[in-house]
Parts: C-alpha cells; structure tokens; sequence
C-alpha cells in the first residue's frame, strides 16, 4: 500500500459539524500522572495515537497494568515512585519529544538504570535542555552529546531545586514539575509563558503548588508528596487538530464549520488570537470549565478578505505548533505578513521554520527566512496550477497535515509523502478531510 497522496481538486464549499480526537498533550499528562496514582484511574476519549500509545506501552514496561476499551483507558497505578522494572529497561519514545522529557522526569528517584530511546526524527533533537536541570535533582544521565539514546541513574534522595525556564518549553517545565515529586521539599520553578496543562493537572490532584503571574514569567512552587489520589479524566478534543481544519475553513469559499468540545486553555489558543488579527471570524461557544481546563465549540466561517500581520512575538508559545498552517493564511493575505523569536519551531519534529518557507516557495509565494523568523509576501489572488512535490521532511506530521490543506484549498497537484507520519499525532486526520469533503 502506497504511503503517499496525491491531491488535486480544491475543496468545495461545505457546512459541517465536526468532533476530533482528544488532546495529545492531556492524554499524555494524564497517562504518566495517572501511572503514580495509588489506585484505578480512568479516561474516556484518549488520544489513540502513536505518540499516546508509546506513552501506554512505556509504563507498562514500568509494570503498570493498563487496560483499553473501544472509548476507555483504565490505568491502576503504582504509586510515587513504585515503578517495577529490570536493570538496562530500554523505553522506545517513539517520535514524541512530550513523552521523552516528560517521563524523564519522573525516573529520576529510580534505583535501577534506564535508557531512554527515540525514533530518526526525535534522536536529532536537544535533550541538554531537560538532562541539566533534572541532574540537579541528584540523577546522573550518560547522552549522545546531549540527544538520544539517553540513560538515566537515579538518586535515592532526590533533593529540590530551583530551575530557570527561559525558553517557553512546557516539556522542560512539566519535566522538572513532575520530578519535583518525589523530592522533599520545595522546588521553585521560574518558567516563561507556555502551556500550563500541568499546573492545572497538579491543582485539580492536590499537588501543593502556588503560582504567581508574572507579565513574562510564572513563579511556581511546588512541594512533594508521598500519594496522588486516582482521577478520571474526560478528555476534550486537541486545538492543535482542531487548527487545520479552522484554516480549511478560513481558506475556502462559502463554508462555514463546527469543531465541537475543544480544548481552549488561554495558553493554547494563540492561533485563534492571531487569526483574529487576521481578519478571521471565529467564535466560541457553549464555553465551560472542566477540570479546570477552558473547553468551547469552535465556530469559523470562510475569510473574504486576509489581512496581513506583524505577528506579537508574545503569542508565539501559545501557538507554536500552529505556526506551519499560519503560515499558509498569511499567503493568501493582503500585504507581507512578518514573525519573529520563533527559533524554538526548530525544536520541533523537523526544522519546522525552514518547512513553512519551503511549502510556500513550491507555491509560488517569496519568503525571507532568517534562523528566528519569516517574511511572507502574501498572495489574495494565489491558485496554484502546478505539480508540487512534498518528501522528506523528517515525517513530521504537521508538515503532512499543511500540505493536505494547502493542496486543497490552492490548487494544483500535490504528490505529498509519509502520510503515515500522521499516525504520530492525529490517526483519523485524513478521516475528517473525507467527512468534510462529503
């Protein structure tokens, strides 16, 4: 069976109401909080991708019993600390940079050494940023000059710390929250602006943290404990997901789109901010709290106008993994559309910076592309009536899923390869495309 698509008629205008799948970084975070439960936890919904799934197969290999139903994910936790396995455990983390340094974090009380792998993709990405902070605990790694294979020697006494954040990486912050644990004591983390589904995880579990706002930085605190209580978790659709689907929407002629129960956490909904900026109607409804997470139906109808933006470089953590499909909304626009400070989209699955430009250049829009940030010459009148090619991009899924939404609302025939990369983040991506075509 072939691994590529080919795409080449632009969408018709259409009128649909959509549900996705749950939020990739909450099924994460929950399965691994879930896991140092004392007792059976629960979650409906879960995200049944690879990324998720390697997170599954890797706490079982730390002799967590888990069990899944057609809709449920039940976990029976351990306890703190109460992970069982065998000196040399090798955990394969698979393409996700969220499970790699998450889970990190919480072996580092472990007695037994445990080395952690990662696919192609993930083994060129920096693992220095979460190895040193996570030795001043008291662990030891051994790494491939700061990138996977990493191996982990845990301390018996972890100790707190105090850890600065400067890069706006929830990975790195969430990794030394949930090694802060096992510690006594009271680690202080001061964190710039990112995503927070971590706090509001560890609040809604009766971890003690404070945090304090700051207009860049968060100061967060947080003490250890010796239990966490077992929690069900209804987990809302992935904004992420939801993205493409809102530019689709932005993009085509006449249509209008429903995207139900999404996940809306104001450190999240930076695409819907920018898009805003942009000209685009979006609006939320049926709006609720739910375990203390922002949930809402995502209204969006097509755009008749785009207006070009200098992007707020404040909004760029909350929509890091937005900025590909921005991208293709500020070719179409009026004018030249400029972003900075995005030197940590090269942090991602593939030098995802140096991939926004190149999808624009094959369709025919000019770029200038520094190592931090873009200038996009933008296009109203652009249809695209050429052959475009998309491989080797690392099978980063996100360039995948742009491709498909570029293709079909500009036109032209679009060859685009490794559609299984999809598998990683968004398994019925293609799925929905077909719903909607319909």
């Amino acid at each position: 069976m072939t691994n590529k698509i080919q795409i080449k008629n632009i969408i018709r205008p259409f009128n649909k109401k959509i549900k996705i799948e749950g939020d990739k970084s909450l099924s994460i975070r929950w399965a691994l909080l879930a896991s140092q439960s004392s007792g059976k936890s629960t979650s409906t919904n879960i995200l049944k991708s690879e990324d998720v799934l390697n997170t599954l197969n890797c706490i079982k290999k730390l002799g967590v019993k888990i069990s899944m139903s057609k809709n449920k994910c039940t976990i029976h936790g351990l306890g703190i600390n109460r992970f069982t396995f065998r000196k040399k455990t090798i955990l394969n983390t698979g393409n996700s940079g969220t499970l790699a340094r998450l889970i990190m974090g919480l072996l580092i009380h472990s007695k037994n050494e445990i080395k952690i792998i990662g696919d192609a993709s993930l083994s060129k990405r920096d693992f220095k940023r979460v190895i040193k902070p996570l030795q001043k605990f008291g662990a030891k790694f051994k790494s491939n000059f700061g990138k996977l294979p990493v191996t982990i020697f845990g301390t018996d006494k972890p100790k707190p710390i105090r850890y600065l954040e400067n890069k706006g990486s929830a990975q790195c912050k969430s990794a030394v929250m949930l090694a802060s644990i096992n510690t006594r004591g009271e680690t202080i983390i001061k964190a710039k602006k990112s995503r927070n589904h971590s706090e509001l995880l560890f609040k809604n579990l009766n971890i003690p943290i404070k945090i304090k706002k700051n207009k860049s930085y968060d100061i967060i605190k947080i003490n250890g404990v010796t239990k966490i209580k077992p929690f069900n978790y209804k987990i809302p659709s992935d904004i992420s997901s939801a993205s493409f689907f809102i530019a689709l929407t932005a993009l085509s002629k006449k249509s209008k789109l429903v995207i139900t129960n999404v996940n809306v956490n104001p450190s999240r909904i930076g695409i819907l901010k920018i898009l805003r900026l942009m000209g685009i109607k979006i609006v939320l409804k049926k709006i609720k709290i739910y375990k203390g997470e922002k949930v809402a139906d995502i209204h969006v109808k097509s755009a008749k106008k785009i207006k070009s933006i200098n992007c707020p470089s404040n909004l760029n953590s909350s929509a890091i993994d937005e900025f590909l499909i921005i991208f293709l909304l500020a070719a179409k626009a009026k004018g030249n559309s400029y972003f900075k400070d995005l030197s940590e989209l090269n942090q991602k699955e593939s030098p995802r910076l140096k991939w926004g430009s190149n999808i624009l250049n094959y369709m025919g829009i000019k770029t200038i592309t520094t190592k931090n940030s873009i200038k996009i010459f933008g296009n109203p009148n652009l249809k695209i009536k050429k052959k475009i090619i998309i491989k080797n991009f690392l099978k980063d899924h996100r360039v995948f899923m742009t491709s498909v939404i570029a293709a079909l609302a500009f036109g032209g025939k679009w060859i685009i390869h490794d559609k299984d990369s999809i598998k990683t983040s968004f398994p019925t991506f293609m799925n929905v495309i077909n719903n909607i075509k319909r």
